[in-house]
């Protein structure tokens, strides 16, 4: 972004002192990380009040900062705009700025997968097309003004996350942004314990289309029957459904894992080959997505495969990491419900990979008050799954660790509540590089911690 600060107080309706014709760079929450002539934005929380910083952020180069309007003691010699709400003006700035942006801007939501979907829907329009994307987790009310204040007037795709925990929290990011395209990846367990029931995740996740622009387009997962209804009810918005069943507008036909990741075919609107650097079906299922967008928009067979072929997701997806005992880890540690859990089970079941396969779990959070029934229901994948070893992390590990008990698995069993040394111990001893190790947990449980030793060694 780059305006003039009268520009952005009259956004805001606001008045102030010294406001002159300043050039402001983008905006900043932080003022350890703040750029030259941004506007500062101060919060006042619980433990910090970031009007203290006001005057050190100017020091490192802001060109101006908004200032609470209940807040005393404003600095007289430093250009302000005084609000009442800062989280409120950062928002009001970014639906002024939007308005002014001619990009076109994709929304994408799910319970699982849309971090992936993102980065393969930025990866294929990436080579051909000015392309930005959601960074990290800036997917909610604050993080997503803080993204589309970033987009460079000359961007010409905006690729958007949106996340939620409670109904209303999507529709007012999909208002904010006003996408012209819309993607629902699928619909887990997760928020559970907010939204009462996966129909209620399904409502939640389906407001995404409240902001689409009138000639928008909404692509959904056509496997999951908890859209369905929402979808009938939507006369005057193009659908397009994507997934596994033959009956979607664009299907998979084949999926097999490789050394360098997967291949697929597509069939429907659209027939071909393509493959993704990444393992797993769920994730080709998301690049369904990447490649609906693509063809939308124009571009080739040829140009789609190539850019899909060296994309990349962002780390703990799926991520194959070699360890130092050239073990092979698939790390899909950042987060973790029963859906996507399952999904990485699957995947390991039918690799070919290496020959001996161990899985470390760790416990699956806000799940609500089936979280005990959640966990135990692993164990119907886990049983069959031909494994070597099956490792245990978390408190709420141990409902599944005791279920497993119970069948007189011939597999290592460990289960440990807090402490990671016992598992990555065991991994050291009983792996090797005939080994596939899949780590997967809730973003809480943190399992990265447990192939961190393996990666230290190997690169000191």
């Amino acid at each position: 972004m780059k305006q003039l600060l009268t520009t952005i107080a009259d956004w805001l309706k606001e008045d102030g002192q010294q406001l002159e014709d300043i050039i402001i760079k983008g905006v900043s929450i932080d003022s350890r990380t703040v750029g030259e002539s941004h506007l500062f934005i101060p919060f006042r929380g619980e433990q910090v009040n970031g009007h203290r910083y006001v005057e050190s952020a100017i020091e490192k180069g802001a060109a101006a900062a908004l200032w609470m309007k209940d807040e005393p003691n404003p600095p007289k010699d430093i250009p302000l705009i005084f609000v009442e709400d800062p989280e409120i003006a950062l928002q009001e700035m970014a639906r002024s700025y939007r308005e002014q942006l001619d990009c076109t801007v994709i929304g994408i939501t799910g319970s699982n997968g849309k971090t992936s979907t993102k980065d393969l829907v930025a990866g294929v329009l990436s080579p051909y097309y000015n392309v930005r994307k959601t960074e990290g987790n800036f997917n909610n009310e604050l993080g997503l003004p803080l993204t589309l204040l970033s987009l460079e007037e000359e961007t010409e795709y905006a690729v958007l996350e949106m996340g939620m925990s409670g109904f209303g929290e999507i529709s007012f990011l999909s208002k904010l942004a006003k996408p012209d395209y819309v993607i629902i990846t699928n619909i887990g367990e997760a928020h559970m314990q907010d939204l009462g029931s996966r129909e209620g995740i399904a409502k939640a996740k389906f407001e995404i289309i409240d902001g689409l622009s009138s000639n928008g387009k909404l692509f959904y997962d056509g496997d999951e029957p908890l859209l369905n209804p929402f979808v009938e009810k939507q006369q005057n918005v193009q659908k397009v459904s994507f997934g596994y069943h033959a009956n979607n507008d664009l299907a998979l036909k084949d999926v097999h894992s490789t050394a360098a990741g997967s291949d697929f075919t597509v069939v429907g609107l659209y027939e071909g080959q393509f493959t993704i650097p990444v393992y797993g079906a769920h994730q080709v299922k998301n690049a369904l997505a990447a490649i609906l967008i693509a063809k939308e928009i124009g571009l080739s067979n040829e140009d789609i495969r190539e850019a899909l072929s060296a994309a990349s997701l962002t780390d703990m997806r799926m991520q194959p990491v070699t360890a130092d005992n050239e073990a092979l880890f698939i790390n899909d540690a950042y987060n973790a419900a029963p859906t996507s859990m399952r999904a990485a089970l699957s995947f390991l079941r039918e690799t070919s990979l290496r020959q001996e396969k161990w899985v470390v779990l760790g416990d699956m959070l806000e799940l609500g008050d089936d979280e005990k029934a959640y966990h135990e229901s692993l164990s119907t994948h886990l049983i069959d799954m031909n494994l070597k070893g099956i490792l245990l992390y978390g408190p709420r590990m141990k409902w599944l660790f005791d279920r497993l008990q119970n069948e007189s698995l011939q597999v290592k069993l460990l289960w440990s509540a807090d402490d990671y040394k016992p598992l990555v111990t065991e991994l050291r001893n009983n792996t090797d590089a005939d080994s596939v190790i899949l780590l997967k947990g809730s973003r809480g449980m943190a399992l990265e911690n447990i192939l961190t030793p393996f990666i230290q060694e190997k690169n000191t």
